[in-house]
């Protein structure tokens, strides 16, 4: 595994959902993430809708798992390398990828350099695997991608010292607050911090010529919840920005080559289901490929699977992602909106339909359920296909 960054690194993305859980237990690192402290969380709170008044979900309501948690990401990921290590993988870090390697048409492997010396390094593999998040290393050079114009997002954030947390059961809630031209997220990543930041449309960001910075203090002081939370609170970091611009690659996959995560669709942090996802993915990816190197005449089919899989996984979630944004509406009707998506014969409450969604489906998805058997009927179906060709 090449990797830019040397870890411990800084990274958004703080507040994870019980999806997430799934691929941390198959590290088996579970005790370890309570062993470091993290914050548990078991819901949210929205200010959210027509009414603005503040509702609540439990993930326990949800499926599997009743908590995730509230992490810096930079314990949570290097917890995650030093595991991987430790299982076998070996990890190169500040390590840049420059082009892949073609052989005969084939992403055979990369090209790399390494910091701090001279040289260009290569890496060789039977399958090629791009994880680079929003860099889209191979995915960038081998595909277009979609953009969801409706998630055209900018978002502006910091940390704040010293704030008063939510109360009662709703103290590690997350609190997403909505107004009427964006909406604040609070996470308690560890005592007494709280990651603030505020998500806009790209041309509401622009419009007045003021700064970000300048945009989310007035916005702040529009706010409710958010507002009485950081009263007393003062600011202890810097400002940072980034674009959220929601999108799917045209192609997840070609040649000797694969991606996952950011690198083959990336969706609003509305409801933080960006790390789920990528790992979700990456842990069923990780089977595929498994069984790929095993039996090398089912990779277009299995790749094929995996594909069709995910993109239904992301879409899903980017379809409610969009249509949650119209908070023109009443918590009945977001609730029933998840019915519709996950439980059209309405087996569960609209409320659990509601929290099973937002939860990352609680790893209940059929790309998660891919087996060997499935791939292996997959290819039994394409022969006669490949002959009649």
């Amino acid at each position: 595994m090449l990797d830019r960054d040397r870890f411990p690194r800084y990274h958004v993305g703080e507040s994870l959902i019980p999806a997430f859980m799934r691929p941390m237990q198959e590290l088996g690192i579970t005790e370890r993430m309570d062993a470091r402290g993290f914050e548990r969380k078991y819901g949210g709170t929205l200010v959210w809708g027509n009414a603005q008044v503040p509702w609540n979900f439990s993930f326990i309501e949800g499926g599997t798992h009743e908590y995730a948690y509230h992490t810096r990401r930079a314990d949570m990921d290097s917890l995650i390398l030093d595991r991987a290590r430790e299982l076998g993988a070996f990890i190169i870090e500040e390590a840049t990828v420059k082009e892949p390697i073609e052989t005969d048409g084939r992403v055979t492997g990369v090209r790399y350099t390494l910091r701090g010396t001279d040289g260009v390094h290569e890496a060789r593999a039977k399958l090629v695997v791009d994880a680079s998040g929003q860099a889209r290393l191979l995915s960038r050079r081998y595909a277009d991608i979609t953009w969801h114009e409706e998630l055209r997002n900018v978002a502006v954030w910091t940390y704040f010292d010293n704030c008063e947390r939510l109360p009662g059961d709703e103290y590690t809630n997350i609190l997403i607050e909505g107004l009427d031209e964006g909406w604040f997220w609070a996470i308690p990543i560890d005592k007494g911090t709280i990651s603030v930041g505020y998500v806009t449309r790209s041309e509401s960001a622009n419009k007045d010529g003021q700064s970000l910075e300048a945009l989310f203090k007035a916005e702040a002081a529009k706010s409710t919840k958010l507002k009485k939370m950081l009263a007393g609170a003062n600011q202890s970091a810097g400002w940072r920005t980034a674009r959220d611009w929601s999108y799917t690659s045209q192609s997840f996959n070609g040649n000797g080559w694969v991606c996952v995560g950011d690198s083959a669709a990336f969706v609003d942090p509305l409801f933080s289901t960006g790390v789920a996802l990528a790992t979700l993915a990456g842990s069923t990816l990780s089977r595929i490929i498994d069984q790929i190197i095993k039996h090398p005449e089912i990779e277009e089919q299995a790749l094929k699977r995996y594909v069709t899989s995910y993109r239904g996984f992301f879409d899903e979630i980017r379809t409610f992602v969009e249509r949650f944004y119209d908070r023109t509406k009443y918590k009945e009707f977001y609730h029933s909106l998840a019915s519709e998506m996950v439980d059209p014969d309405r087996e569960r409450t609209p409320s659990a339909n509601f929290v099973q969604l937002i939860s990352g489906l609680s790893g209940k998805h059929p790309m998660l359920t891919i087996t060997l058997d499935d791939l292996i009927e997959d290819m039994d179906e394409a022969e006669p296909v490949v002959a009649k060709n």
